[in-house]
């Protein structure tokens, strides 16, 4: 029995680490408005590593339209600067010599419409990581020995009943940032 929850628990663990990922993965698409998320993947070069920019750096968003960049170390804005230049985000940034502007701009009707595409895609990318779970846990509850068939089943319908719960949660996810991404 204890091996069954075992097995019910990783799947569910799985499932819940995708759409976590997801939510991240959803983060870093610009809808026009401004986070700190949007800058989650600039590393900088810090004495010779690549750092990433949240820990050479505070970023916040004085507005829906701006972001802030302030490093905790003031040599280390042109290297910042360098950095979002190349991470191709398409941002320019500026400087006032204490820290790093960028304005974001509109998202075009087309731009939308492609960062919606994006999603659409991220998400059927984690349905397959959930169906993946499910197919593990199946596999893991048939290779049971000593444990009743009817035991077995009950827990295959529990993986199936995880499945539909974090598939639909997925779905909600897209919708939010679907609208998110279609609000001009």
């Amino acid at each position: 029995m204890e091996e069954l929850d075992l097995i019910l628990e990783t799947a569910k663990e799985q499932m819940q680490g995708t759409v976590e990922h997801l939510g991240v993965a959803f983060d870093k698409l610009r809808a026009g408005k401004a986070t700190p998320a949007m800058l989650s993947s600039v590393r900088v070069d810090y004495y010779g590593s690549l750092t990433p920019l949240s820990q050479v750096a505070n970023v916040t968003t004085p507005d829906a339209m701006t972001l802030s960049i302030q490093p905790w170390e003031r040599n280390l804005i042109n290297e910042i600067e360098k950095a979002i230049v190349n991470s191709n985000l398409g941002f320019a940034p500026s400087n006032n010599g204490d820290s790093i502007i960028i304005s974001i701009p509109p998202v075009t009707e087309e731009r939308r419409k492609e960062l919606v595409k994006m999603a659409k895609a991220d998400m059927e990318n984690a349905k397959v990581s959930i169906r993946n779970a499910r197919q593990d846990a199946n596999k893991s509850l048939k290779g049971l020995k000593d444990v009743a068939e009817d035991l077995v089943k009950d827990y295959e319908t529990r993986v199936q009943g995880l499945t539909d719960k974090f598939s639909k949660k997925l779905e909600e996810e897209l919708a939010k940032k679907e609208a998110e991404i279609m609000k001009v």
